[in-house]
């Protein structure tokens, strides 16, 4: 590998529906399988040749860096990048640390979903993201968002409907060109969906369904089926 591709965890939200279990603890810092969300995205990225991660921060982000410290223990480096209170939302969060990320392609994920897409496939699919600044992880609707956002035309990204193929929804994980988010101000409080939107309408951003397992671990309910599974899965397995 000539490229030492970098990833960002983005952990900087409050997770208001998590109530009261963010009061005290950030929710990438929530356990489920006896680990912490955020430690099971970096065991993975770990294991599938990353070794520079940058993580956004915000609500009880000095629990995160104190939790994870400079990544030696997982293999990795760690970087942090601190937002002010009530975060830049996702685009913004990314923007601010484009100077961590460098200028080629880079992985994104978020911190709240657990999922099993292989993340040794970002090295491939960053090599196919030439004129196309994006390319999304899409998933089968969840129940919570039947609806979905997103479908298919082979490799390109339309609206839901736009296209033959079932509707999708974004799974939270990406590979963008830092020149996805050159347009945002530094500092800025900024939605991913408006770049998303933009770059769809053009037919720039491609994608991919992942069939396998996502969760997106939005209430204390669903952390807790979650924790149930993946306890039952190491128990089948030991």
């Amino acid at each position: 590998m000539t490229y030492a591709m970098k990833a960002m965890i983005l952990a900087a939200g409050r997770g208001e529906r998590m109530r009261p279990l963010t009061d005290t603890t950030p929710k990438p810092l929530l356990h489920a399988g006896g680990k912490p969300l955020i430690v099971w995205h970096l065991e993975r990225l770990a294991a599938s040749g990353f070794r520079d991660i940058v993580i956004n921060h915000s609500h009880l982000g000095e629990q995160i860096e104190a939790t994870l410290g400079n990544g030696n223990r997982f293999g990795l480096n760690i970087l942090y990048s601190p937002e002010p209170a009530g975060a830049l939302e996702t685009a913004g969060g990314i923007a601010q640390a484009l100077p961590f990320l460098g200028s080629q392609p880079f992985l994104v994920v978020n911190g709240d979903v657990w999922c099993d897409w292989d993340f040794s496939q970002a090295h491939k699919r960053m090599h196919a993201l030439t004129g196309h600044p994006a390319h999304l992880v899409l998933v089968d609707n969840p129940p919570q968002h039947a609806g979905g956002d997103f479908s298919l035309d082979g490799e390109t990204v339309r609206y839901a409907g736009e296209s033959t193929g079932p509707t999708l929804t974004y799974a939270g994980t990406g590979i963008f060109s830092p020149d996805f988010f050159a347009a945002v101000p530094a500092g800025a409080v900024m939605k991913m969906r408006p770049l998303l939107d933009a770059g769809i309408a053009k037919g720039l951003v491609t994608g991919e369904r992942h069939p396998g397992i996502w969760v997106d671990v939005g209430t204390p309910e669903r952390l807790a089926e979650l924790d149930r599974e993946l306890k039952a899965k190491e128990f089948a397995l030991s």
